[in-house]
């Protein structure tokens, strides 16, 4: 592969379809393949890929590469790629003496070249005569690919010469150029169009920038192990408008000692060359051009023709001709609606960083003007222009305008970057830092900018402008998100309660403050520490006169006491009042209906908690609350895992943890699900994973139902490995959380998985011991799922003693996780019945079709595996549907583990088949495939 250059980018990502369709092409000489593409989208790392893949091996390839301002060279590029044929012209039979016209363009061939011919005397008939040469020496090379780069710089003879070979392509010859289209003279590749010779390919193959997916896919190849959020991703993709080389040198010019997040990336630099790009284009704009754009660079965002014409100073003609001279080139972009502005964020800074001081604070000050004019006027824009023309106090005026409009509309997200900035500036007066931090405090909760206000919030309580009177409404706000953010548990409940000794003044954030005390899931503070809180919180909902505090109070305190299985808290939510009156008191109701149908779903009222979802989320999206909606969405996946909703719930429940890993309670509550399902599906090193992201190792700083029933699937995982002692102390340690927080209606399963561990492992006593430890917890608790893990331990203990009361224990609470509803857990108490005595093989056979409609892979291959120990004739496959080139359902789950790295050691374990089997299930799987190893299939 003479001469050929490699891309930078280590993985191709997003290019499937387009690789695919050049390696087709290429592969059917003669062929042409216009490969065309912007500037550092692509190209040449697709052709190294396509160099890479294995029939390439079997051809020739020769690349030549146009130089922009390159000396005048006729011909030069194809020459370029041609000098190095001489060594693949050894054994050849000898070129016929046409091709001696070559000889003054490529002395390094001279070897092979007959004696130049004699001057015909006729520029026109020289150069025909010259280019039947070039034929001749590349129809004689055999199978070649010929590659030219970059094409819109060649000059005006290698385009004729390409031409030539285009309209009659030798038959051994797969032509690929590369191109991009805005720097072609004329827009026309070649010079001038032609037609494909009849029996030749032609193929085009447009390159575009990479889709938000995309980018994240490229970003996470290129940094590793690095958590990459999607908040992270969708800000890469703005920034670079999804161009693959402008991601990479964006990412290589991160700290790459700091943790990924969206703000990170407003610090990066304009990478150098892109800087240069961008100079070189503007230095050949005509001068108005160049105002124009230096125009939509101030203004940052796509404009009117009017706005960019007002804001250079321009009038309409010279605007008009100028903003088309500037979109010929290039340089600006149509981005809908008769507005321009730049390809990418990058490109907007790099003219920027060209413009000088007092220029750019002109441009502001006529921004300023030309936006005023627009009505709703854009205060957040007018705010920025406000800032860097250097009027703060109407920088001030409108950014603080732009943050009440946002709040009011439910935008918390803006209001919350808007506030957070003014609280930035140097020069403001202690007045304004107080207003200023009043507002933020009061809108922080009900957002999702966790990491961000907690850094804002934290500098102000060290601000001396802040006064005595506002330190306490700062440092609630702080410690009622840093109860939200991971490992901040402990530290939030410290900083509330000191803000609880400094809201005198305040009493609706005071009630609040004792609200968040009172939440009893909270880190590992035992029951008895939150009861007083609890029953604090009650006596301020009942002298509450103030509708918002009340639905606050309410909101925070009526779920817990459900949590703890306390059903006066049914009798407590009747007092909601019938009529909501603001934004705000529909944001509590909101959050009462999601916090209360969370708690049904841990202590087992799974349809309740399906209605109040239903409700709660309408309420939290017509009002703006989106943390509300944030916790409502990792409810409903619990819901969808307890009451076996199980399709399509893991791509669903990975999309929410990456839009919200940074927020404790959601993120948390994900990871269970997430690792509950890798169990049931017998994927034990991802269950692991998951179960790790609960915060299980932390409890402190976690959230304890999550925390209890993620150590009730380490659990379930380590007997599913037949390893009951390291499960035995597993449950040791989950049960340790348990006892000290001492809320028994969130304990069932773990107790469940504790008991069967105990059992396996001859610990009967403590086994016994647990179970009466349940009972007693849950007296007088309304836990309909605490009592059915109580019929299924107490079922559990009588099989280790081989008492008959086991099928009915076990038979009760199967039926009682059936109400529930909890189907998975109703199957694993059935499958425990049918083996408490001689299991029917059909009854084992039903039990089987169950988990599979679940999904539950690893359950129904045990059950499976339980009948063919039972000795059961198998049913004859005579009239069993025949799947042909389709997957059967077994093939499906072997094909989903091989695609998860598993060997088929492993395959065999989790499925409950010989190897034998598993390699005859792998083989047939990659043939329907059409993949030859299992490597390609991780890959595909």
């Amino acid at each position: 592969m003479s001469g050929v250059r490699h891309a930078s980018s280590p993985v191709l990502v997003g290019r499937s379809a387009e690789l695919g369709a050049l390696a087709s092409a290429i592969a059917r000489p003669p062929s042409i393949v216009m490969l065309e593409g912007e500037a550092g989208v692509g190209k040449t790392r697709l052709v190294t890929e396509l160099l890479g893949l294995p029939e390439m091996a079997r051809r020739l390839v020769f690349a030549g590469y146009c130089q922009p301002l390159g000396e005048p060279f006729p011909y030069g590029v194809v020459l370029e790629a041609l000098r190095h044929a001489g060594r693949h012209l050894k054994n050849k039979p000898p070129l016929s003496p046409l091709s001696g016209a070559l000889r003054p363009y490529l002395p390094e061939l001279a070897d092979f070249l007959p004696e130049q011919p004699a001057p015909l005397g006729d520029p026109r008939a020289e150069r025909h005569q010259l280019f039947r040469a070039f034929r001749e020496l590349i129809s004689s090379l055999g199978a070649l690919v010929l590659i030219i780069e970059d094409l819109h710089w060649a000059d005006d003879g290698s385009r004729r010469l390409l031409r030539f070979l285009m309209a009659d392509p030798p038959r051994n010859l797969s032509l690929l150029l590369t191109y991009r289209r805005e720097e072609v003279p004329g827009g026309i590749p070649v010079g001038s169009s032609y037609r494909p010779a009849t029996g030749s390919a032609s193929v085009l193959i447009e390159l575009r920038p990479l889709d938000a997916d995309g980018v994240k896919h490229l970003a996470t190849a290129l940094l590793g192990d690095r958590a990459i959020s999607a908040e992270f991703a969708t800000r890469l993709h703005e920034r670079t408008a999804g161009i693959p080389f402008v991601v990479e040198e964006t990412l290589n010019a991160l700290d790459h000692t700091e943790t990924l997040h969206a703000g990170l990336l407003e610090s990066v630099e304009v990478p150098v060359l892109l800087r240069e790009a961008m100079v070189e284009r503007l230095i050949k704009l005509p001068l108005t051009a160049r105002r124009l754009t230096e125009a939509a660079a101030v203004l940052g965002v796509p404009a009117t023709d009017t706005v960019l014409a007002d804001t250079a100073g321009l009038d309409a003609g010279r605007a008009r001709r100028a903003l088309v001279a500037a979109l010929e080139k290039h340089v600006l972009f149509e981005a809908g609606d008769c507005r321009y502005g730049f390809r990418h964020t990058l490109a907007q800074q790099a003219v920027y960083g060209t413009i000088s001081g007092p220029t750019r604070q002109q441009l502001h000050r006529r921004a300023v003007r030309a936006l005023l004019g627009q009505s709703p006027p854009p205060l957040v824009q007018l705010a920025g222009h406000s800032r860097k023309a250097g009027e703060s106090a109407d920088a001030i005026r409108y950014a603080e305008a732009a943050a009440q409009r946002a709040a009011e509309v439910g935008d918390l997200a803006t209001a919350t970057d808007l506030l957070r900035g003014l609280l930035d500036e140097p020069a403001l007066e202690p007045s304004d830092v107080d207003r200023l931090a009043g507002r933020l405090s009061a809108i922080a909760f009900d957002g999702l900018s966790i990491r961000e206000v907690i850094a804002t919030l934290q500098r102000l309580l060290g601000d001396r402008r802040l006064s005595r009177r506002l330190r306490g409404e700062v440092r609630l706000s702080l410690g009622l998100l840093l109860m939200r953010y991971s490992g901040g548990v402990e530290a939030g409940r410290a900083e509330t309660e000191l803000a609880v000794n400094d809201l005198g003044h305040r009493p609706d954030l005071e009630a609040r403050g004792i609200a968040m005390l009172a939440l009893p899931w909270a880190g590992t503070t035992p029951l008895p520490v939150h009861l007083p809180w609890m029953r604090r919180v009650d006596e301020l909902i009942a002298g509450a006169t103030d509708r918002l505090v009340l639905l606050t109070l309410m909101a925070s305190n009526v779920p817990s006491w459900l949590h703890i299985g306390d059903g006066r808290a049914w009798a407590l939510a009747r007092r909601v009042p019938g009529t909501i009156g603001s934004a705000g008191e529909q944001r509590q109701l909101a959050r009462m209906h999601c916090n209360l149908a969370d708690a049904c779903a841990w202590i087992g009222h799974h349809d309740r908690a399906g209605s109040l979802l239903h409700s709660g989320m309408q309420l939290a999206t017509s009002c703006g609350a989106p943390y509300v909606v944030s916790t409502a969405r990792a409810t409903r996946a619990h819901v969808d895992w307890l009451t076996g909703h199980w399709d399509g719930l893991t791509a669903r429940t990975l999309r929410l943890l990456d839009e919200y890993q940074d927020l404790l309670p959601v993120a948390s509550e994900l990871s269970l699900v997430l690792g509950s399902l890798a169990v049931a599906r017998g994927e034990w090193d991802r269950a692991a994973g998951h179960f790790a992201e609960t915060g299980i190792a932390q409890p402190q700083n976690a959230i304890a139902p999550v925390v209890l029933a993620a150590h009730a699937g380490v659990v379930r995982m380590l007997l599913a490995q037949q390893d009951a002692e390291a499960a035995a102390l597993e449950a040791d340690r989950g049960l340790e959380v348990a006892r000290g927080k001492g809320v028994w209606a969130w304990a069932g399963e773990l107790v469940v998985m504790a008991v069967d561990a105990y059992c396996q492992t001859g610990r009967a006593s403590d086994a016994q011991a647990l179970t009466d430890e349940l009972e007693r917890g849950l007296a007088g608790c309304d836990a309909p799922a605490g009592y059915a893990a109580l019929a299924e331990a107490q079922g559990i203990l009588a099989l280790c003693r081989g008492e008959s009361t086991a099928a009915e224990y076990l038979t009760d609470a199967r039926q009682r996780y059936e109400r529930l509803p909890a189907p998975y857990l109703a199957a694993l108490a059935g499958e425990r019945l049918a083996r408490a005595g001689e299991p029917e093989a059909s009854e084992l056979t039903s039990l089987a079709a169950a988990f599979d409609e679940l999904g539950a892979t690893r359950d129904a291959a045990r059950c499976r595996h339980a009948v063919r120990a039972t000795g059961a004739i198998t049913p004859s496959r005579r009239g069993r549907r025949g799947y042909g080139d389709e997957l059967s359902p077994r093939e499906r789950d072997v094909a989903r583990l091989l695609a998860e790295g598993n060997t088929n050691r492993e395959i065999a374990e989790v499925l409950f088949l010989s190897r034998r089997t598993v390699e005859q299930h792998v083989a047939s799987v990659l043939r329907k495939l059409k993949v030859h190893s299992r490597d390609e299939l991780q890959r595909a």
